[in-house]
Protein backbone atom coordinates (compact mmCIF):
# COMPACT_ATOMS: atom_id res chain seq x y z
CA UNK A 1 0.00 0.00 0.00
CA UNK A 2 1.32 3.43 -0.94
CA UNK A 3 2.19 5.64 2.03
CA UNK A 4 0.72 9.11 2.39
CA UNK A 5 4.19 10.65 2.13
CA UNK A 6 4.73 8.93 -1.23
CA UNK A 7 1.20 9.72 -2.39
CA UNK A 8 1.49 13.42 -1.57
CA UNK A 9 4.85 13.59 -3.31
CA UNK A 10 3.24 12.79 -6.67
CA UNK A 11 1.08 14.97 -8.88
CA UNK A 12 -1.73 13.48 -10.94
CA UNK A 13 0.57 12.92 -13.91
CA UNK A 14 3.05 10.96 -11.79
CA UNK A 15 0.28 8.89 -10.19
CA UNK A 16 -1.10 8.00 -13.63
CA UNK A 17 2.38 7.01 -14.83
CA UNK A 18 2.96 4.77 -11.80
CA UNK A 19 -0.43 3.12 -12.31
CA UNK A 20 0.25 2.61 -16.03
CA UNK A 21 3.61 0.97 -15.23
CA UNK A 22 2.03 -1.31 -12.63
CA UNK A 23 4.07 0.19 -9.79
CA UNK A 24 0.82 1.26 -8.15
CA UNK A 25 -2.78 0.13 -8.61
CA UNK A 26 -5.76 2.43 -9.01
CA UNK A 27 -7.32 0.74 -5.97
CA UNK A 28 -4.43 1.54 -3.63
CA UNK A 29 -4.19 5.12 -4.91
CA UNK A 30 -7.92 5.57 -4.25
CA UNK A 31 -7.52 4.15 -0.75
CA UNK A 32 -4.71 6.62 -0.08
CA UNK A 33 -7.00 9.47 -1.10
CA UNK A 34 -9.87 8.15 1.03
CA UNK A 35 -7.59 7.66 4.03
CA UNK A 36 -6.38 11.24 3.77
CA UNK A 37 -9.94 12.49 3.42
CA UNK A 38 -10.97 10.52 6.51
CA UNK A 39 -8.03 12.02 8.41
CA UNK A 40 -8.63 15.69 7.59
CA UNK A 41 -12.12 16.29 6.21
CA UNK A 42 -13.92 16.39 9.55
CA UNK A 43 -12.11 19.63 10.35
CA UNK A 44 -11.84 20.82 6.77
CA UNK A 45 -15.37 20.24 5.46
CA UNK A 46 -14.01 20.25 1.92
CA UNK A 47 -15.90 17.15 0.73
CA UNK A 48 -19.67 17.49 1.19
CA UNK A 49 -20.65 14.31 -0.63
CA UNK A 50 -18.55 11.16 -0.75
CA UNK A 51 -19.03 8.33 -3.23
CA UNK A 52 -16.15 6.17 -2.14
CA UNK A 53 -17.91 2.84 -2.56
CA UNK A 54 -18.98 3.72 -6.09
CA UNK A 55 -15.39 4.71 -6.90
CA UNK A 56 -14.14 1.41 -5.48
CA UNK A 57 -16.68 -0.51 -7.53
CA UNK A 58 -15.76 1.31 -10.73
CA UNK A 59 -12.16 0.19 -10.26
CA UNK A 60 -13.10 -3.33 -9.17
CA UNK A 61 -15.32 -3.75 -12.24
CA UNK A 62 -12.47 -2.60 -14.51
CA UNK A 63 -14.63 0.24 -15.85
CA UNK A 64 -11.96 2.94 -15.79
CA UNK A 65 -11.22 4.08 -19.37
CA UNK A 66 -7.65 4.07 -20.68
CA UNK A 67 -7.24 7.84 -20.55
CA UNK A 68 -4.21 9.95 -19.64
CA UNK A 69 -5.21 10.03 -15.96
CA UNK A 70 -6.38 6.42 -15.67
CA UNK A 71 -6.93 5.51 -12.03
CA UNK A 72 -6.31 8.98 -10.53
CA UNK A 73 -8.91 10.03 -7.91
CA UNK A 74 -10.89 13.20 -8.59
CA UNK A 75 -13.42 15.45 -6.91
CA UNK A 76 -16.11 17.47 -8.68
CA UNK A 77 -17.19 20.84 -7.38
CA UNK A 78 -20.79 20.74 -6.13
CA UNK A 79 -21.90 23.33 -8.68
CA UNK A 80 -22.91 22.05 -12.11
CA UNK A 81 -20.70 19.27 -13.54
CA UNK A 82 -23.56 16.81 -13.10
CA UNK A 83 -22.67 13.20 -12.33
CA UNK A 84 -25.67 10.98 -13.09
CA UNK A 85 -27.24 9.52 -9.95
CA UNK A 86 -25.17 11.66 -7.57
CA UNK A 87 -26.50 14.77 -5.79
CA UNK A 88 -25.62 18.25 -6.97
CA UNK A 89 -26.79 20.78 -4.40
CA UNK A 90 -25.24 24.00 -5.77
CA UNK A 91 -24.46 24.71 -2.10
CA UNK A 92 -28.14 25.57 -1.66
CA UNK A 93 -31.12 24.33 0.31
CA UNK A 94 -33.17 24.81 -2.84
CA UNK A 95 -31.23 22.05 -4.61
CA UNK A 96 -30.57 19.92 -1.51
CA UNK A 97 -32.51 16.96 -2.93
CA UNK A 98 -31.56 17.39 -6.59
CA UNK A 99 -30.07 14.33 -8.29
CA UNK A 100 -29.37 14.69 -12.03
CA UNK A 101 -30.14 11.79 -14.35
CA UNK A 102 -27.27 12.51 -16.77
CA UNK A 103 -23.63 13.54 -16.85
CA UNK A 104 -22.47 16.99 -17.85
CA UNK A 105 -20.27 17.04 -20.94
CA UNK A 106 -17.36 18.06 -18.72
CA UNK A 107 -17.97 15.07 -16.44
CA UNK A 108 -18.10 12.74 -19.43
CA UNK A 109 -14.68 14.00 -20.50
CA UNK A 110 -13.25 13.62 -16.99
CA UNK A 111 -14.39 10.00 -16.92
CA UNK A 112 -13.02 9.39 -20.42
CA UNK A 113 -9.67 10.72 -19.18
CA UNK A 114 -9.63 7.86 -16.66
CA UNK A 115 -10.31 9.96 -13.56
CA UNK A 116 -12.11 8.15 -10.75
CA UNK A 117 -14.71 10.45 -9.20
CA UNK A 118 -14.82 10.03 -5.42
CA UNK A 119 -17.13 12.85 -4.35
CA UNK A 120 -18.10 16.51 -4.51
CA UNK A 121 -16.61 19.59 -2.87
CA UNK A 122 -18.08 22.47 -0.90
CA UNK A 123 -19.09 25.71 -2.60
CA UNK A 124 -20.98 28.85 -1.54
CA UNK A 125 -24.60 28.98 -2.63
CA UNK A 126 -24.74 29.14 -6.44
CA UNK A 127 -21.08 30.19 -6.48
CA UNK A 128 -21.96 33.72 -5.37
CA UNK A 129 -19.25 34.29 -2.76
CA UNK A 130 -15.47 34.58 -2.73
CA UNK A 131 -15.54 32.56 0.48
CA UNK A 132 -16.96 29.06 1.00
CA UNK A 133 -19.49 29.27 3.80
CA UNK A 134 -22.88 27.99 2.60
CA UNK A 135 -25.74 27.66 5.07
CA UNK A 136 -26.49 24.18 3.70
CA UNK A 137 -23.09 22.59 4.32
CA UNK A 138 -21.25 25.02 6.62
CA UNK A 139 -17.91 26.72 6.24
CA UNK A 140 -14.67 25.32 4.84
CA UNK A 141 -11.60 26.79 6.60
CA UNK A 142 -8.28 27.50 4.93
CA UNK A 143 -5.82 24.60 5.47
CA UNK A 144 -3.06 27.15 6.13
CA UNK A 145 -4.99 28.89 8.93
CA UNK A 146 -8.39 27.66 10.12
CA UNK A 147 -9.55 31.20 10.97
CA UNK A 148 -9.12 32.31 7.35
CA UNK A 149 -11.15 31.69 4.22
CA UNK A 150 -9.94 29.29 1.53
CA UNK A 151 -11.64 31.57 -0.97
CA UNK A 152 -14.51 30.72 -3.25
CA UNK A 153 -16.39 29.65 -4.97
CA UNK A 154 -14.18 26.59 -5.51
CA UNK A 155 -13.02 26.69 -1.89
CA UNK A 156 -13.78 23.05 -1.14
CA UNK A 157 -11.74 21.85 -4.11
CA UNK A 158 -8.79 24.09 -3.26
CA UNK A 159 -8.85 23.08 0.41
CA UNK A 160 -8.93 19.38 -0.56
CA UNK A 161 -5.93 19.73 -2.87
CA UNK A 162 -3.94 21.86 -0.44
CA UNK A 163 -4.64 19.38 2.35
CA UNK A 164 -3.27 16.50 0.29
CA UNK A 165 -6.51 14.59 -0.32
CA UNK A 166 -5.69 14.55 -4.03
CA UNK A 167 -3.37 16.42 -6.42
CA UNK A 168 -6.00 18.26 -8.48
CA UNK A 169 -9.74 18.85 -8.38
CA UNK A 170 -12.49 20.39 -10.46
CA UNK A 171 -13.17 24.12 -10.11
CA UNK A 172 -15.21 26.76 -11.94
CA UNK A 173 -14.63 30.48 -12.41
CA UNK A 174 -17.27 33.15 -13.09
CA UNK A 175 -15.47 36.05 -11.44
CA UNK A 176 -12.31 34.45 -10.10
CA UNK A 177 -13.60 31.25 -8.52
CA UNK A 178 -10.68 29.11 -9.71
CA UNK A 179 -8.02 31.73 -9.11
CA UNK A 180 -9.27 33.12 -5.77
CA UNK A 181 -9.16 29.81 -3.83
CA UNK A 182 -6.00 28.69 -5.61
CA UNK A 183 -4.36 31.94 -4.48
CA UNK A 184 -5.63 31.56 -0.92
CA UNK A 185 -4.55 27.92 -0.65
CA UNK A 186 -1.12 28.07 -2.32
CA UNK A 187 -2.11 26.32 -5.56
CA UNK A 188 -1.88 26.81 -9.30
CA UNK A 189 -5.10 27.73 -11.09
CA UNK A 190 -5.94 28.68 -14.68
CA UNK A 191 -9.17 30.24 -15.87
CA UNK A 192 -9.48 29.14 -19.51
CA UNK A 193 -10.47 31.32 -22.43
CA UNK A 194 -14.22 31.76 -22.91
CA UNK A 195 -15.53 28.72 -24.78
CA UNK A 196 -12.43 26.58 -24.16
CA UNK A 197 -14.22 23.98 -22.01
CA UNK A 198 -17.85 22.95 -22.60
CA UNK A 199 -20.74 23.97 -20.34
CA UNK A 200 -23.35 21.60 -21.78
CA UNK A 201 -25.54 19.86 -22.33
CA UNK A 202 -27.96 21.81 -20.15
CA UNK A 203 -26.65 25.28 -20.97
CA UNK A 204 -24.54 26.71 -23.77
CA UNK A 205 -22.56 29.06 -21.55
CA UNK A 206 -22.33 30.12 -17.92
CA UNK A 207 -23.23 33.66 -16.85
CA UNK A 208 -23.27 34.93 -20.46
CA UNK A 209 -19.81 33.54 -21.08
CA UNK A 210 -18.20 34.85 -17.89
CA UNK A 211 -18.09 31.43 -16.24
CA UNK A 212 -15.97 28.48 -17.26
CA UNK A 213 -14.56 25.35 -15.65
CA UNK A 214 -11.16 23.74 -15.19
CA UNK A 215 -9.07 22.64 -12.16
CA UNK A 216 -6.98 23.73 -9.23
CA UNK A 217 -3.73 21.77 -9.01
CA UNK A 218 -0.31 21.56 -7.40
CA UNK A 219 1.60 21.31 -10.66
CA UNK A 220 1.48 23.17 -13.96
CA UNK A 221 1.69 20.04 -16.08
CA UNK A 222 -1.44 18.56 -14.46
CA UNK A 223 -3.42 21.65 -15.38
CA UNK A 224 -2.13 21.62 -18.96
CA UNK A 225 -2.76 17.90 -19.47
CA UNK A 226 -6.22 18.22 -17.97
CA UNK A 227 -7.11 20.99 -20.39
CA UNK A 228 -6.11 18.65 -23.22
CA UNK A 229 -8.62 16.16 -21.86
CA UNK A 230 -11.57 18.52 -21.59
CA UNK A 231 -11.29 21.34 -24.13
CA UNK A 232 -13.12 21.67 -27.42
CA UNK A 233 -16.73 22.21 -28.45
CA UNK A 234 -19.46 19.64 -28.03
CA UNK A 235 -22.30 19.29 -30.54
CA UNK A 236 -24.64 22.24 -30.19
CA UNK A 237 -22.25 24.55 -28.35
CA UNK A 238 -22.91 28.16 -29.39
CA UNK A 239 -19.21 28.97 -29.89
CA UNK A 240 -15.72 27.73 -29.07
CA UNK A 241 -12.31 29.17 -28.21
CA UNK A 242 -9.66 29.24 -30.94
CA UNK A 243 -8.12 25.76 -31.22
CA UNK A 244 -4.61 25.44 -29.80
CA UNK A 245 -1.66 25.11 -32.15
CA UNK A 246 -0.55 21.96 -30.32
CA UNK A 247 -1.47 20.08 -27.13
CA UNK A 248 -1.36 22.20 -23.98
CA UNK A 249 0.83 19.52 -22.39
CA UNK A 250 3.49 20.43 -24.94
CA UNK A 251 3.47 24.02 -23.66
CA UNK A 252 4.29 22.96 -20.09
CA UNK A 253 8.06 23.14 -20.02
CA UNK A 254 8.41 24.89 -23.38
CA UNK A 255 10.50 28.05 -23.65
CA UNK A 256 8.22 31.11 -23.31
CA UNK A 257 10.73 33.34 -25.10
CA UNK A 258 11.22 36.93 -23.96
CA UNK A 259 7.80 38.19 -22.97
CA UNK A 260 6.57 41.77 -22.74
CA UNK A 261 5.03 42.00 -19.27
CA UNK A 262 2.91 44.83 -17.88
CA UNK A 263 3.13 45.18 -14.09
CA UNK A 264 0.05 46.35 -12.15
CA UNK A 265 0.27 47.17 -8.43
CA UNK A 266 -3.25 48.59 -8.28
CA UNK A 267 -6.61 47.00 -8.93
CA UNK A 268 -8.23 47.69 -12.27
CA UNK A 269 -10.09 50.46 -10.42
CA UNK A 270 -6.79 52.23 -9.74
CA UNK A 271 -6.95 51.71 -5.98
CA UNK A 272 -3.83 50.24 -4.33
CA UNK A 273 -3.55 46.66 -3.20
CA UNK A 274 -2.54 45.42 0.24
CA UNK A 275 1.23 45.95 0.77
CA UNK A 276 1.75 42.19 1.05
CA UNK A 277 0.04 41.71 -2.31
CA UNK A 278 2.10 44.49 -3.88
CA UNK A 279 5.25 42.82 -2.56
CA UNK A 280 4.21 39.52 -4.11
CA UNK A 281 3.63 41.15 -7.49
CA UNK A 282 6.85 43.16 -7.39
CA UNK A 283 8.91 40.15 -6.35
CA UNK A 284 7.38 38.17 -9.22
CA UNK A 285 8.16 41.04 -11.60
CA UNK A 286 11.81 40.93 -10.51
CA UNK A 287 11.88 37.18 -10.99
CA UNK A 288 10.42 37.56 -14.49
CA UNK A 289 13.01 40.21 -15.33
CA UNK A 290 15.79 37.95 -14.05
CA UNK A 291 14.44 35.26 -16.40
CA UNK A 292 14.88 37.58 -19.34
CA UNK A 293 11.42 39.06 -19.74
CA UNK A 294 10.79 42.74 -20.28
CA UNK A 295 8.76 44.15 -17.39
CA UNK A 296 7.41 47.68 -17.04
CA UNK A 297 4.55 49.37 -15.16
CA UNK A 298 1.46 49.59 -17.35
CA UNK A 299 -2.27 49.15 -16.91
CA UNK A 300 -5.13 48.83 -19.40
CA UNK A 301 -7.84 51.45 -19.18
CA UNK A 302 -11.14 49.68 -18.67
CA UNK A 303 -14.48 51.19 -17.73
CA UNK A 304 -14.60 49.52 -14.34
CA UNK A 305 -17.89 51.10 -13.33
CA UNK A 306 -19.68 49.95 -16.48
CA UNK A 307 -18.22 46.47 -16.19
CA UNK A 308 -19.22 46.23 -12.55
CA UNK A 309 -22.83 47.09 -13.34
CA UNK A 310 -22.86 44.78 -16.35
CA UNK A 311 -21.55 41.92 -14.21
CA UNK A 312 -24.19 42.57 -11.57
CA UNK A 313 -27.00 42.61 -14.13
CA UNK A 314 -25.86 39.35 -15.72
CA UNK A 315 -25.41 37.58 -12.39
CA UNK A 316 -28.78 38.80 -11.11
CA UNK A 317 -30.55 37.69 -14.27
CA UNK A 318 -28.98 34.25 -14.14
CA UNK A 319 -29.74 33.80 -10.43
CA UNK A 320 -33.35 34.82 -10.98
CA UNK A 321 -33.74 32.35 -13.84
CA UNK A 322 -32.09 29.47 -11.99
CA UNK A 323 -34.21 29.99 -8.85
CA UNK A 324 -37.41 30.34 -10.89
CA UNK A 325 -36.79 27.20 -12.92
CA UNK A 326 -35.89 25.15 -9.86
CA UNK A 327 -39.04 26.29 -8.05
CA UNK A 328 -41.13 25.47 -11.11
CA UNK A 329 -39.65 21.97 -11.08
CA UNK A 330 -40.58 21.67 -7.41
CA UNK A 331 -44.09 23.02 -8.06
CA UNK A 332 -43.89 26.06 -5.82
CA UNK A 333 -43.42 29.80 -6.00
CA UNK A 334 -39.92 31.22 -5.43
CA UNK A 335 -39.38 32.36 -1.85
CA UNK A 336 -36.65 33.94 0.18
CA UNK A 337 -37.05 31.03 2.59
CA UNK A 338 -35.41 28.68 0.08
CA UNK A 339 -32.12 30.51 -0.38
CA UNK A 340 -29.66 32.73 1.46
CA UNK A 341 -30.48 36.43 1.81
CA UNK A 342 -28.01 37.71 -0.78
CA UNK A 343 -29.05 35.04 -3.28
CA UNK A 344 -32.65 36.17 -2.87
CA UNK A 345 -31.62 39.80 -3.28
CA UNK A 346 -29.87 38.92 -6.55
CA UNK A 347 -32.93 36.96 -7.70
CA UNK A 348 -35.25 39.87 -6.99
CA UNK A 349 -32.97 42.31 -8.76
CA UNK A 350 -32.82 39.96 -11.73
CA UNK A 351 -36.60 39.80 -11.86
CA UNK A 352 -36.83 43.60 -12.05
CA UNK A 353 -34.18 44.07 -14.77
CA UNK A 354 -35.34 44.51 -18.36
CA UNK A 355 -34.31 42.73 -21.53
CA UNK A 356 -32.68 46.00 -22.52
CA UNK A 357 -30.63 46.00 -19.31
CA UNK A 358 -29.33 42.54 -20.12
CA UNK A 359 -28.54 43.39 -23.75
CA UNK A 360 -26.67 46.50 -22.65
CA UNK A 361 -24.67 44.48 -20.11
CA UNK A 362 -23.50 42.00 -22.76
CA UNK A 363 -22.63 44.89 -25.09
CA UNK A 364 -20.47 46.51 -22.39
CA UNK A 365 -18.58 43.26 -21.84
CA UNK A 366 -17.84 42.91 -25.53
CA UNK A 367 -16.77 46.55 -25.87
CA UNK A 368 -14.37 46.28 -22.96
CA UNK A 369 -13.05 42.99 -24.33
CA UNK A 370 -11.90 44.94 -27.37
CA UNK A 371 -10.20 47.47 -25.10
CA UNK A 372 -8.22 44.72 -23.40
CA UNK A 373 -7.44 43.08 -26.74
CA UNK A 374 -5.86 46.34 -27.90
CA UNK A 375 -3.66 46.40 -24.79
CA UNK A 376 -2.45 42.90 -25.58
CA UNK A 377 -1.15 44.17 -28.90
CA UNK A 378 1.63 45.83 -26.89
CA UNK A 379 2.06 43.32 -24.07
CA UNK A 380 2.01 39.53 -23.89
CA UNK A 381 1.09 39.28 -20.22
CA UNK A 382 -0.33 41.44 -17.42
CA UNK A 383 1.19 40.71 -13.99
CA UNK A 384 -0.53 41.66 -10.72
CA UNK A 385 -1.62 40.23 -7.41
CA UNK A 386 -4.57 37.85 -7.68
CA UNK A 387 -6.50 39.51 -4.84
CA UNK A 388 -6.51 42.85 -3.08
CA UNK A 389 -5.71 41.19 0.28
CA UNK A 390 -4.17 38.00 1.66
CA UNK A 391 -6.79 35.42 2.74
CA UNK A 392 -9.62 37.14 4.62
CA UNK A 393 -11.07 35.91 7.92
CA UNK A 394 -14.02 33.56 7.64
CA UNK A 395 -17.22 35.59 7.80
CA UNK A 396 -15.74 38.70 6.21
CA UNK A 397 -18.05 38.38 3.18
CA UNK A 398 -21.47 37.55 4.60
CA UNK A 399 -24.32 36.28 2.42
CA UNK A 400 -26.89 36.56 5.20
CA UNK A 401 -27.11 40.35 5.07
CA UNK A 402 -29.89 42.02 3.09
CA UNK A 403 -28.03 44.98 1.60
CA UNK A 404 -27.04 43.88 -1.89
CA UNK A 405 -25.27 47.17 -2.62
CA UNK A 406 -23.02 46.69 0.42
CA UNK A 407 -22.39 43.04 -0.43
CA UNK A 408 -21.51 43.78 -4.02
CA UNK A 409 -19.11 46.57 -3.03
CA UNK A 410 -17.44 44.37 -0.39
CA UNK A 411 -16.97 41.56 -2.88
CA UNK A 412 -16.22 43.23 -6.20
CA UNK A 413 -14.58 46.47 -5.14
CA UNK A 414 -12.90 45.69 -1.83
CA UNK A 415 -11.65 42.17 -2.54
CA UNK A 416 -11.72 40.91 -6.15
CA UNK A 417 -10.23 43.92 -7.92
CA UNK A 418 -8.41 41.89 -10.60
CA UNK A 419 -10.00 38.56 -11.44
CA UNK A 420 -13.50 39.44 -12.77
CA UNK A 421 -12.22 41.51 -15.66
CA UNK A 422 -10.77 38.43 -17.34
CA UNK A 423 -14.20 36.80 -17.02
CA UNK A 424 -15.87 39.85 -18.54
CA UNK A 425 -13.51 39.88 -21.51
CA UNK A 426 -13.12 36.12 -21.87
CA UNK A 427 -9.32 36.24 -21.68
CA UNK A 428 -7.38 33.42 -19.98
CA UNK A 429 -5.65 34.10 -16.68
CA UNK A 430 -3.79 32.19 -13.99
CA UNK A 431 -2.74 32.49 -10.38
CA UNK A 432 0.69 31.17 -9.45
CA UNK A 433 1.74 30.41 -5.82
CA UNK A 434 4.88 32.54 -5.71
CA UNK A 435 4.46 34.47 -2.45
CA UNK A 436 3.63 33.88 1.21
CA UNK A 437 2.87 36.66 3.67
CA UNK A 438 4.97 37.40 6.74
CA UNK A 439 2.49 35.40 8.83
CA UNK A 440 2.64 32.38 6.53
CA UNK A 441 -0.45 32.83 4.36
CA UNK A 442 -0.40 32.14 0.61
CA UNK A 443 -0.61 35.18 -1.67
CA UNK A 444 -1.24 34.38 -5.33
CA UNK A 445 0.42 36.22 -8.20
CA UNK A 446 -1.83 36.76 -11.22
CA UNK A 447 -1.02 36.68 -14.92
CA UNK A 448 -3.46 37.41 -17.73
CA UNK A 449 -2.98 36.86 -21.47
CA UNK A 450 -4.76 37.61 -24.72
CA UNK A 451 -7.91 35.77 -25.78
CA UNK A 452 -7.08 32.19 -26.72
CA UNK A 453 -3.48 32.33 -25.45
CA UNK A 454 -3.32 29.79 -22.65
CA UNK A 455 -0.14 28.53 -24.29
CA UNK A 456 1.84 31.56 -23.14
CA UNK A 457 0.51 31.18 -19.62
CA UNK A 458 1.47 27.50 -19.39
CA UNK A 459 4.96 28.20 -20.74
CA UNK A 460 5.55 31.05 -18.31
CA UNK A 461 4.07 29.13 -15.37
CA UNK A 462 6.38 26.19 -16.04
CA UNK A 463 9.38 28.49 -16.11
CA UNK A 464 8.34 30.07 -12.81
CA UNK A 465 7.69 26.63 -11.30
CA UNK A 466 11.31 25.69 -11.98
CA UNK A 467 12.74 29.04 -10.88
CA UNK A 468 10.75 29.22 -7.64
CA UNK A 469 9.30 25.77 -6.84
CA UNK A 470 6.18 25.50 -4.71
CA UNK A 471 5.16 21.82 -4.93
CA UNK A 472 6.68 20.93 -1.55
CA UNK A 473 5.28 24.01 0.20
CA UNK A 474 2.23 22.53 1.93
CA UNK A 475 0.24 23.28 5.11
CA UNK A 476 1.04 21.24 8.19
CA UNK A 477 -2.14 19.29 9.00
CA UNK A 478 -0.37 16.21 10.32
Amino acid sequence: MVTFADYRNMDATALAEEIAKGELTAAEVLEAAIARADAVNRGLNAIVHSQYDQARQTIADNKVPDGPFKGVPYLLKDLGAFDAGQPCTMGSRLWADFIPDHDATYTERCKAAGLVIMGRTNTPEMGLNASTEPTLHGATPNPWNATRSPGGSSGGSAAAVAAGILPMAHATDGGGSIRIPAANCGLFGVKPTRGRNPSGPDVGEGWSGMSTGHVVSRSVRDSARMMDCTHGPAPGDPYAAPPPARPFAAEAGADPGNLRIALMTNGFDGRPLDPECIKGAEDAAKLCADLGHGVEPAQPKLDVGALGQATRTIIAGNVHTAVRLRCEALGREPSGQDVEAITWAFAREGASASAGDYAAAVMVMHQQGRQLAAFFQDYDVILSSTLRHPPLPLGAIDMEGTDLDHYYKTLFEDEIAITPFYNNTGCPAMTVPLHWSADGLPVGVHFGAAFGDEATLFRLASQLEVAKPWFDKVPDLG
